[in-house]
């Protein structure tokens, strides 16, 4: 590389360096500092009080012991007190009125130093200036990214070695290397702390995304469960149409050739349905579509492939429950009538994570089981007592509470749950079987046409 193309890569780097600091250092951005968690506004009142004391310190020392007149030493005591309390709302905007203040407050005293005015000052930052200043950088590297500290503190610290060692003073006690150290522990200790802040912020989001991704996963896995039982019912019907379809020919003497044909077309779509719905049901069914079984499903207690179940096993449901210690009452109301079987299926998975519900949330509670059977649909009722010990702490995020809202809306019914007033809790659903609007009244086991 010649010498004139590393002279243009270094001018090309310093005007790129500069441009970033004057967009880091030359700005009017609101940036409050935020309340604290536990202190509230506290740290907002030391602040000001710091600040009453940098003023008032400043103007003493600069008008006594500086040499300065009173007026200008107040004005530069107001300036640098004033620069702390700005620092709470726009903290760059602060950093130069404070870093102004002290340079001005630095050179009238140098040119005390120098006429005799003053002897053996703390120069070129007064004790005041210094502690202001600190502040301010600390506000500052709270609030603003590491980069914009780190360029605050080689502005202030490059001040600081041109007043000191390039156009020094006469008779003064040197505060540059102490100044040196002070400015880089403030600016270190504000960029450590908001460091952490940001990291238990970003955790705390990480948190939420986390639980608002395992609600939407559970519900995803939820309704592709459903499906899949829905699914099973809907094979089971393809497969009786496909047998009736193989049967009706050999139900009717001397059946025509068209209406072989037609029952054999019928038979063939339903066949390729059922293949195509097993198929499907497969690749849902098989997290690892490799292996040919499955055990059990943990959430049912049933295999992959076995009839799902409904209410005619409510029985053995609840005598299972009373065997693991928990007492359960049923009462069945109405003529029960068939059911569709997306809502003989829920009906019973309702009962079955209520009573779950009750043996993980409520040792030693009661439960009741009522269902109503009406002509237009069927009500679910699940209620026990309160726990007669104490609850043991569940990992659970309501997931069940969960399955069973998806299932009553997916049959276009209700379902509501909740504590009771005498320390129990109610699970309660309707799960039509009729269009919306239809009159519905209980069902009379005398009456055939109800």
């Amino acid at each position: 590389m010649t010498e004139t193309g590393s002279r243009q890569l270094v001018v090309g780097g310093i005007r790129r360096w500069l441009h970033v600091l004057r967009e880091d250092l030359c700005t009017l951005r609101v940036d409050p500092l935020p309340p604290s968690v536990w202190l509230r506004w506290l740290p907002h009142g030391v602040v000001c009080m710091l600040a009453f004391g940098v003023t008032v310190g400043a103007v003493g020392q600069l008008s006594d012991n500086g040499g300065v007149g009173l007026t200008l030493a107040f004005a530069i005591g107001l300036a640098q007190g004033s620069a702390v309390v700005f620092a709470l709302w726009r903290p760059v905007p602060a950093w130069w009125f404070s870093t102004i203040a002290m340079v001005v407050g630095a050179i009238e005293v140098r040119r005390q130093l120098l006429a005799g005015g003053a002897h053996d000052f703390t120069w070129p930052w007064s004790s005041a200036g210094l502690i202001g200043h600190m502040a301010v950088l600390l506000l500052l590297a709270l609030r603003v990214p590491m980069r914009v500290a780190v360029e605050a503190l080689a502005v202030t610290l490059l001040l600081t070695y041109l007043l000191e060692g390039v156009l020094g003073a006469a008779d003064f006690q040197p505060t540059g290397v102490l100044a040196v150290i002070l400015f880089t522990v403030v600016v270190v200790l504000g960029t450590a702390l908001r460091g952490r802040r940001e990291a238990s912020k970003a955790l705390v989001e990480q948190t939420t995304l986390t639980a608002e991704e395992r609600a939407r996963r559970t519900l995803l896995e939820e309704r592709s469960r459903i499906a899949r039982e829905l699914h099973d019912v809907v094979a089971h019907h393809m497969s009786v149409i496909s047998i009736q379809a193989q049967v009706a020919p050999h139900l009717v003497e001397n059946p025509s050739e068209e209406l072989r044909e037609n029952l054999d077309g019928i038979r063939q779509n339903a066949l390729e349905a059922l293949t195509e719905l097993r198929r499907v049901l497969g690749v849902l069914r098989a997290e690892h579509p490799e292996t040919p079984e499955r055990p059990a499903d943990p959430a049912t207690g049933t295999a992959p492939h076995a009839p799902q179940p409904t209410l005619d096993r409510l029985d053995a449901l609840v005598e299972n429950t009373r065997t693991a210690g928990t007492a359960v009452e049923v009462d069945v109301r109405g003529a029960r009538r068939p059911l569709p079987p997306g809502v003989d299926l829920s009906a019973y998975r309702i009962v079955q994570e209520a009573l779950s519900n009750v043996l993980r949330h409520a040792p030693g509670a009661t439960a009741s089981v009522a269902l109503v059977h009406y002509v237009h649909g069927v009500d679910v009722r699940i209620v026990n007592s309160r726990p007669t010990r104490s609850v043991p702490s569940s990992p659970g995020a309501g997931h069940g509470l969960l399955g069973m809202r998806e299932r009553a809306a997916m049959l276009g019914g209700t379902l509501r749950a909740g504590p009771r007033p005498d320390g129990g809790y109610e699970v309660a659903a309707y799960l039509p079987t009729a269009p919306p609007g239809a009159p519905d009244h209980l069902t009379d086991p005398k009456d055939d046409t109800a």
